[in-house]
């Protein structure tokens, strides 16, 4: 009995020893058997970049044209009278209101001119005053026989001389205002001051150009076209204007063919009219897509090219989401944002539309890509 009572701890013991063990064991089997599928894994992978399903449509066969951005309102304001600047309110870059002073030349020459015209007007008028009271009397003395006829037809054509005498000075009066008005140069309408060539001291002579300002909400692109072209251009289908600066892309709200060819480079002008102004300024460069019909070509969206120096390519998905750079070749735009391709894709082949975003998930912006031509 005793020896069985001391080999029962003992018995009790290794069932509580082998659980104990059995944890770290079975531990390790979950991780051996858990740590490929963890590595296989790895981190989640990030979306896949949006698609695009190369294929033929229909789109505007077309031609370019190179213009230039001008503003609808654009003035040169310059002086109509001669005197030195004394103020200029503005710079270059400034916004303007309509009414807003913009320079003051010295008014003292143009004050004293409106001083003499109005005191010549007074002394005119004084006489005016005069006359008619000498042709009442003469007319009073010829009623009662006293002087003669040619007494009050001398004295009528006295007073009719002062009446026309005041009409002038008042002219010259008027004028004499007018000019002090010329002075004082302000905006003829909300706009952006895009020129100063003068200084303050510096001399206004008339026609000399002051201030330039132009409208920055009213814009529209010059286009020139040779008379060949003109022919086959569909103007009322949508004209595509690309502006390289600003890297976007308008649609003409109207177009105008201005009904004068220039004999020396027997071209043409057409103004287009644009909608969206903002960020455009005069002197812009711009390309113009003019319509000629409908064509089939094989296009993609030309945000989805990538172009590094003179490679120029796609990023096409390939079996389990991975993307492969391919170096295409690419003809005109079609001008509503797709482009031709000649080469290197086929149809119902899938390119990712933002080339950027396929490089990060794909790594291979890291390091230069081997480009893959078919």
């Amino acid at each position: 009995m005793a020896t069985s009572d001391r080999t029962l701890p003992s018995a009790n013991r290794h069932p509580r020893f082998h659980v104990i063990a059995a944890v770290p064991l079975l531990a390790a089997f979950m991780l051996g058997t858990l740590a490929p599928q963890a590595r296989a894994a790895g981190p989640a992978p990030a979306a896949p970049a949006s698609t695009y399903v190369v294929a033929y449509r229909n789109v505007p066969d077309v031609i370019s044209s190179e213009g230039v951005v001008e503003a609808v309102r654009q003035s040169t304001l310059a002086a109509q009278i001669a005197g030195q600047i004394v103020e200029l309110r503005v710079k270059v870059g400034d916004r303007v209101k309509a009414g807003q002073v913009l320079l003051r030349i010295d008014p003292r020459a143009a004050e004293q001119v409106v001083s003499g015209s109005q005191s010549q007007l007074a002394e005119a008028q004084a006489g005016l005053t005069n006359a008619l009271r000498s042709f009442e009397r003469s007319k009073q003395l010829f009623a009662q026989k006293f002087i003669s006829k040619a007494g009050l037809d001398q004295a009528e054509l006295d007073y009719k001389a002062a009446q026309a005498r005041v009409g002038s000075l008042q002219a010259n009066a008027g004028q004499a205002s007018t000019a002090k008005t010329f002075t004082t140069i302000t905006a003829p309408y909300a706009g952006v001051i895009a020129a100063t060539p003068i200084e303050v001291g510096d001399m206004a002579t008339p026609g000399r150009p002051l201030v330039t300002v132009f409208d920055p909400d009213s814009m529209r692109v010059i286009a020139t076209l040779s008379q060949s072209s003109l022919r086959d251009v569909q103007l009322q289908m949508p004209v595509q204007i690309e502006v390289p600066a600003l890297k976007r892309s308008l649609t003409a709200k109207q177009v105008t063919l201005v009904p004068l060819a220039d004999s020396r480079t027997h071209t043409a002008k057409l103004r287009l009219e644009l909608g969206d102004a903002a960020g455009l300024l005069p002197g812009q460069f711009a390309r113009v897509y003019f319509a000629t019909g409908v064509a089939r070509k094989l296009v993609i969206p030309n945000s989805a090219v990538l172009r590094r120096s003179e490679v120029t390519a796609v990023y096409v998905q390939r079996g389990g989401g991975q993307a492969q750079l391919r170096q295409i070749r690419v003809g005109d735009l079609s001008g509503d944002g797709y482009i031709e391709v000649l080469s290197g894709l086929r149809e119902g082949e899938r390119i990712a539309q933002d080339p950027v975003k396929a490089g990060l998930l794909s790594g291979s912006l890291k390091s230069t890509p081997a480009l893959r031509q078919e």
